[in-house]
């Protein structure tokens, strides 16, 4: 016969009999006659629920163990004064993924001085309620779902219970760390012959109003709707905040022609030869002035290529204010750059004109947009496109209304920029094999953005708006582990490093003796 749980531990320790007592308490209703016949669904969820509450209870005995093992220390504080041991058998409260436990510890304090508890350090708890743990399941979830469905969420699959406000709270404690991460992480690469690519662009979110730029916020609340039921056209229901996105990442040349960009005449193996990214880092900031985003991204480049062996590429929409910007940058880091206007812009001024001209669903319009693309990659200039645009308004000039030329202005204006119109060199950018369209930059401002701020009716301070970005850009360059490490790191150092004379935390745990070796 098989002996339970409970009889085959005959020298456990004391601390965790309570974990024991409710183990041989399952083993006891899963053997018996209510659960043999009931569905397995049922007795998954039971046991599902049970192991969570085992695991706290072993937790608990856990805790009980360090603090029976604890011993007095000659604590003094970072303000040098020194603690002597109040009591005994302080308790807090600590909110774990599996359910709530007590921490009792020795506190350590003087008059007119905040108390330290050697043991909360040796342990590296938080100061607050909630554990590491919850935070991390916080923090990843708040990265892809409401603070609702967090909440939702962390109840369904563990013990703790968070609030919606504390679900806020702890998503902006998680993502403090994001910069000093990045700042101190190097990854240099020893192969010059591949590019390093910046790009840029921009994405609006809906934030409170007090919580806008200052012109933004101005032009709102001037801003009067004539009707009280519905917006008129060119109406704003929300004013946004720009969010600048940007993404560095590691490519290898690829030599091409125009007619392998071209959609009606490239082949079939075009995207089967095309090299990936690697490497990449994307991030967004609706926190920080765009100027200072664009320069976080040369530091990374800086980071990655210290001294400018490789060929660097910077993508850009070509706003101007994005150009100066990113100019302003070429000079401060002293390396010789190629600055490109993404070709996936430029086709969207291209057909505004084409669909001006022919009108929406015209397939006319569609072979006149790919002729004038084909131009464009061949050599010729956005100054000479733009001419050729404005040709063909004057030959249909009887067909266009006053919508119709006026999308046509903007987009021969922007195709005849002259600082914009420099940067259109594709038919060298396709031989030396750079890339000229901003295909990682549109997907981050995407994923990043769109998919988790723009939601119907949300309105984000600016504090939970960058954080959810920060948490977003962790997992979308795959380094959320490895920050998390770091972050832990880091809250060890603020919650209790920093709180000792000399950052010298007492230990209060004995040592393990050494074990000696039989010599032979």
């Amino acid at each position: 016969m098989v002996a339970s749980y409970a009889e085959t531990i005959t020298d456990a320790h004391p601390h965790f009999a309570y974990a024991r007592v409710h183990a041989a308490a399952v083993e006891r209703a899963l053997s018996s006659a209510d659960l043999t016949r009931a569905s397995f669904s049922d007795v998954e969820a039971y046991a599902e629920q049970q192991g969570r509450e085992w695991t706290r209870r072993m937790l608990q005995g856990y805790l009980e163990l360090q603090a029976a093992n604890e011993q007095p220390v000659h604590a003094v504080g970072a303000d040098g004064v020194e603690r002597p041991a109040l009591r005994r058998g302080t308790e807090r409260q600590l909110e774990t993924v599996v359910g709530r436990v007590t921490v009792s510890r020795c506190s350590y304090g003087a008059s007119g001085t905040r108390s330290l508890h050697p043991l909360d350090a040796a342990l590296s708890l938080p100061p607050e309620l909630y554990s590491f743990g919850v935070r991390r399941v916080v923090a990843k979830e708040a990265a892809r779902a409401s603070f609702e469905e967090v909440v939702e969420l962390v109840a369904d699959h563990s013990g703790a219970e968070v609030a919606k406000r504390q679900v806020e709270q702890l998503t902006v404690c998680a993502a403090r760390d994001f910069d000093a991460f990045y700042q101190q992480r190097t990854r240099a690469c020893e192969d010059t012959d591949t590019l390093l690519v910046i790009s840029t662009d921009a994405k609006g979110i809906v934030v409170r109003h007090e919580d806008l730029r200052e012109p933004t916020r101005a032009a709102a609340a001037k801003s009067a709707h004539k009707l009280e039921t519905r917006l008129t056209p060119g109406e704003k229901s929300n004013r946004k905040r720009m969010t600048q996105v940007c993404a560095v990442y590691t490519v290898d040349p690829w030599q091409r022609s125009a007619a392998d960009v071209v959609h009606g005449m490239r082949g079939e193996d075009v995207e089967a030869r095309r090299p990936r990214p690697r490497d990449k880092r994307v991030w967004a900031s609706i926190e920080k002035a765009p100027r200072k985003v664009v320069r976080e991204a040369f530091e990374e480049a800086q980071r990655r290529d210290p001294e400018h062996r490789r060929r660097w590429v910077v993508l850009v929409d070509g706003e101007p204010k994005q150009l100066r910007a990113v100019k302003a940058e070429v000079r401060r880091a002293e390396v010789e750059v190629e600055i490109i206007v993404d070709i996936v812009h430029v086709i969207e001024y291209l057909w505004l004109a084409g669909r001006a001209l022919f009108g929406e669903s015209n397939p006319e319009a569609e072979s006149w947009v790919g002729d004038r693309l084909l131009a464009l990659l061949s050599g010729r200039t956005g100054g000479e496109v733009a001419r050729t645009i404005r040709w063909w308004a004057s030959q249909r000039e009887a067909q266009l209304d006053a919508t119709a030329r006026k999308a046509i202005g903007r987009a021969t204006r922007y195709l005849a920029d002259r600082t914009r119109t420099r940067l259109m060199h594709y038919a060298d950018a396709l031989r030396d094999g750079l890339p000229i369209a901003t295909g990682v930059i549109e997907g981050a401002c995407r994923y990043l953005v769109k998919d988790r701020m723009d939601r119907t009716g949300a309105r984000w301070s600016l504090h939970g708006a960058e954080a959810i970005l920060r948490l977003r850009a962790l997992r979308t360059s795959g380094d959320f582990d490895e920050y998390w490490h770091f972050h832990l790191a880091r809250e060890h150092e603020r919650n209790h490093v920093g709180r000792y004379a000399n950052g010298q935390i007492p230990d209060p745990l004995p040592r393990p003796k050494p074990r000696l070796r039989r010599v032979k």
